[in-house]
């Protein structure tokens, strides 16, 4: 059989910093090709018309919780898969608090396995260290594993990483990059019980980023920081939250050469402290959305580069979960579909360059990781693409939310931009909300 032939014409390309009319021609699983203008050599070529739309690469997503096994009454690897791609996000890096926790080799190639018949988008998982399991993680092969997550804040049971000599054992004895959660444990449990002598366990949810407060975040991500100095280690920090923690990091060297990175998500991108009373627990996420100047120097530090990734840290919870009193709701909510359409929001608004959401949200995780050819658009690569109309508006829905928990922190808002195609491995798996019926889907491999 002979491999399929694609060709996109009639796009507005957006790769390494520029925005430039061309075609490209995808053979198999690969671009072949990139043009001012490209014709069809045979009838068996399928032409797609991009009609002017910005032609992107797929995004990277570094940072997913899809609840499988044990958690999927909230979510699973398919429903979620399927709802990045309607995003535009072609490839995703899950996190290892599922249940069983991703600690041991045999439970992490247990979810290899499960994705490998089940995903929708390309994936790998990170590997979840503990207090006790140092000789699992010396055995992780690098070029085949996105990474190593630590949890130094407590979200996530006892996954906690609170022991010091352990921490700094971890950091010595790893080449691969090290993610982190970083609020500080003692802080949030001294805020939290103070609140609960006040309030019981009805807090309002404005107290939220008081309880996991700044001083919570910028007091583990310094000692985390100051850990990987003195070890050595490749340190990226999740999710930053507060204006302060940016002053932690530098633009002074390339991505690739940085041996501490970071990285926003874009619901600290979006909302504030503003927003609790009107979303309520439904925008509790840990770390807390904070203040209007938070957010307003976090988009300063991506702007300057000292923050080099967006993520969205999509992490799905039930309704009914989430509705609970302060205490028992559980903090995260769903971001995979909704979160390039809000970053092209913040271009419409002024605030961001397309050329930036795309060297943050697509070039960088894959510099970041050493990702095998993905993240450009660029000949020899994998064809993940996606075709995006700028000026096609649409509200978010119930019914068009995609994730099994059926609900969305931005239910009632009106997007100008649609991804209208999504390219994985060459085929075209997204069009105008149909789905292909079979996946495209690969293992993420890495350049290591």
């Amino acid at each position: 059989m002979s491999e399929r032939t694609t060709l996109i014409k009639n796009a507005k390309i957006v790769n390494e910093g520029r925005i430039f009319n061309g075609d490209v021609l995808i053979k198999g699983e690969f671009i072949v090709q990139i043009e001012d203008s490209i014709s069809a050599k045979s009838s068996d070529v399928v032409v797609v018309d991009a009609e002017g739309k910005l032609l992107m690469p797929g995004v990277i997503d570094d940072q997913v919780h899809f609840r499988e096994p044990g958690l999927t009454h909230k979510a699973d690897i398919a429903s979620e898969s399927k709802a990045a791609i309607a995003g535009g996000i072609t490839s995703f890096i899950e996190m290892p608090n599922t249940n069983p926790q991703t600690t041991t080799i045999e439970k992490m190639e247990e979810k290899f396995d499960i994705a490998s018949k089940t995903a929708f988008a390309n994936y790998s998982f990170m590997f979840g260290g503990t207090n006790d399991n140092l000789d699992e993680i010396l055995k992780v092969d690098p070029r085949s594993v996105a990474g190593l997550k630590l949890f130094l804040g407590s979200s996530t049971g006892n996954m906690l990483v609170d022991d010091p000599q352990v921490l700094e054992k971890i950091f010595k004895s790893t080449n691969m990059v090290i993610s982190v959660h970083c609020e500080d444990e003692t802080t949030i449990k001294q805020n939290l019980q103070e609140h609960i002598e006040k309030y019981g366990d009805d807090i309002p949810i404005n107290k939220h980023p008081i309880i996991r407060s700044e001083e919570a975040c910028y007091l583990s991500s310094s000692k985390a920081i100051e850990l990987a100095k003195k070890t050595g280690a490749r340190l990226h920090v999740f999710h930053l939250s507060t204006g302060k923690e940016t002053h932690l990091f530098s633009n002074k060297k390339p991505l690739k050469d940085k041996k501490i990175t970071a990285e926003v998500c874009i619901h600290h991108l979006w909302f504030s402290d503003e927003d609790y009373d009107k979303k309520g627990t439904l925008i509790k996420w840990n770390p807390a959305v904070k203040t209007k100047t938070d957010r307003k120097q976090l988009l300063e530090a991506l702007l300057d580069d000292r923050i080099d990734v967006i993520a969205t840290d999509h992490a799905p919870h039930t309704l009914k979960e989430k509705q609970n009193n302060y205490t028992q709701a559980p903090s995260g909510g769903p971001l995979v579909q909704h979160a390039l359409p809000a970053l092209l929001e913040m271009y419409h608004q002024g605030k961001i360059s397309i050329e930036k959401v795309v060297e943050k949200m697509c070039h960088n995780p894959a510099i970041l990781f050493q990702i095998e050819k993905r993240g450009y658009i660029k000949e020899g690569y994998y064809a993940d693409l996606v075709l995006v109309d700028l000026n096609n508006p649409w509200t978010v829905k119930k019914e068009n939310i995609l994730y099994k928990c059926e609900w969305s922190p931005f239910e009632g808002t009106t997007f100008k931009s649609r991804i209208t195609h999504t390219f994985l491995n060459g085929s075209l798996v997204f069009n105008n909300f149909k789905f292909a019926r079979t996946s495209a889907a690969k293992r993420l491999t890495f350049n290591r």
